[in-house]
């Protein structure tokens, strides 16, 4: 056997490679991209034919460099990059880093303690494809909150009423019509409730529109404090350029959706989370893009409900002992279980009794919710594991008993 780390970089990668006792074999720097796969294949030939044989711990789990190494046959290890550094302040008290001896760091941690990390995983190209899109589209739900967050204090500036008439939601068709038409205070009060029907109807809405209409109209002409014309001609040019980026950004956001949940769909386990209450095409698509669909990623309901950060920790030592909620985790499955199990508390009646078990123990609402999140993990777990599809009289079955 022979380990190789690799410290991966934008431009070039630094690979070193130890024996089975961790005397140094080679090191090498190799540039991005094919030309460095190809001289790290040869660097690796000089001592093993077989692939094998071959175990690779490096600081990340995806990109075309690491799918190079997989598809080599090579053992491939993610190490978190915060282990490593651990790990490096177990050999060395001087603090020194360095690429190279990064590499070396992370040759000799796949030597000794590869037990306790975990291999890359081998989902499919179409968990690989839904996992693009389901990030993308929460990014670009986030980056779309940043702009709205932006225009509420671009309005707070200069145009309170526009936040008096659109609070609940700036990013709604109904706010981005009329601002887009009236971006000033000027403008808003010299609107008219047939001006502002007419907006409302342009941007979607189809009911209430006449009642809408007045709400709105009541609320811009309201009497607020105002800036300078100059000052507030500067910010109704800024309002509306904001208004377009985040209009263009709701179409992507609903053309990534319908993509998404196309890509979804036709996954074989897509029924199965279809299945389970609280989830829908979205959460359902970004909770198989996290957890992947290669079923010896987990080896038991515990594996996946502590990468799904549910599973709380424990800090004990001698009589004291403290749970905690895991902060090291993947946050964007820890973000979907949360909204999962939120959603599951009105889909399901054994999810609300769970909660309201966990409430009526003195648990906060956010706790309740990560026990529930918790309980569906595993259960989505051991329906994955059968190849069922989630029955609630089964899910539920001890705590339905424990009523009778």
């Amino acid at each position: 056997m022979i380990f190789v780390g690799i410290d991966w970089a934008e431009a070039h990668h630094d690979a070193c490679i130890v024996d089975e006792h961790g005397a140094v074999l080679g090191k090498q720097r190799v540039p991005d991209g094919v030309e460095g796969i190809g001289r790290l294949h040869a660097m690796i030939a000089d001592h093993t034919e077989e692939p094998g044989q071959v175990v690779i711990g490096i600081e990340i789990d995806r990109g075309l460099l690491v799918e190079a190494l997989a598809a080599a046959g090579y053992e491939v290890y993610a190490i978190n990059p915060m282990a490593a550094s651990r790990y490096r302040d177990r050999h060395a008290t001087s603090r020194a880093k360095s690429d190279p001896g990064d590499a070396k760091v992370l040759a000799d941690l796949v030597r000794t303690d590869r037990h306790n990390h975990r291999r890359i995983a081998g989902d499919s190209q179409a968990a690989a494809a839904i996992k693009v899109l389901a990030r993308t589209h929460q990014d670009l739900i986030w980056s779309r909150q940043r702009q709205v967050n932006h225009l509420r204090n671009q309005l707070r500036e200069f145009y309170p009423a526009a936040i008096v008439a659109f609070s609940s939601d700036l990013a709604h068709p109904d706010a981005l019509a009329v601002l887009e038409r009236a971006p000033s205070p000027t403008q808003g009060r010299a609107l008219s409730a047939s001006q502002i029907a007419s907006l409302l109807r342009k941007g979607g809405r189809r009911r209430n529109i006449d009642k809408r209409a007045g709400e709105i109209k009541d609320a811009l002409r309201t009497h607020q404090l105002q800036a300078p014309q100059l000052v507030a001609d500067a910010y109704a040019a800024s309002v509306a350029a904001t208004v377009q980026v985040i209009r263009s950004m709701t179409e992507q956001i609903d053309r990534l959706a319908a993509e998404l949940s196309q890509s979804f769909r036709s996954h074989p386990d897509a029924e199965i989370y279809l299945s389970l209450p609280g989830l829908g095409d979205v959460l359902g698509a970004r909770a198989l893009a996290e957890f992947g669909d290669d079923r010896t990623r987990y080896a038991n309901p515990k594996g996946r409900k502590s990468y799904a950060g549910t599973a709380p920790i424990t800090r004990a030592s001698g009589t004291r002992l403290v749970v905690l909620a895991r902060m090291a985790r993947n946050r964007r499955l820890a973000d979907a279980c949360y909204l999962w199990a939120f959603a599951a508390l009105n889909a399901s009646s054994g999810c609300r009794r769970y909660y309201d078990t966990h409430r009526s123990r003195g648990k906060t609402h956010h706790q309740a919710l990560r026990a529930v999140a918790n309980r569906l993990v595993g259960v989505l777990h051991g329906c994955l594991e059968h190849r069922t599809l989630y029955r609630e009289d089964v899910a539920w079955a001890a705590q339905l008993e424990a009523v009778a």
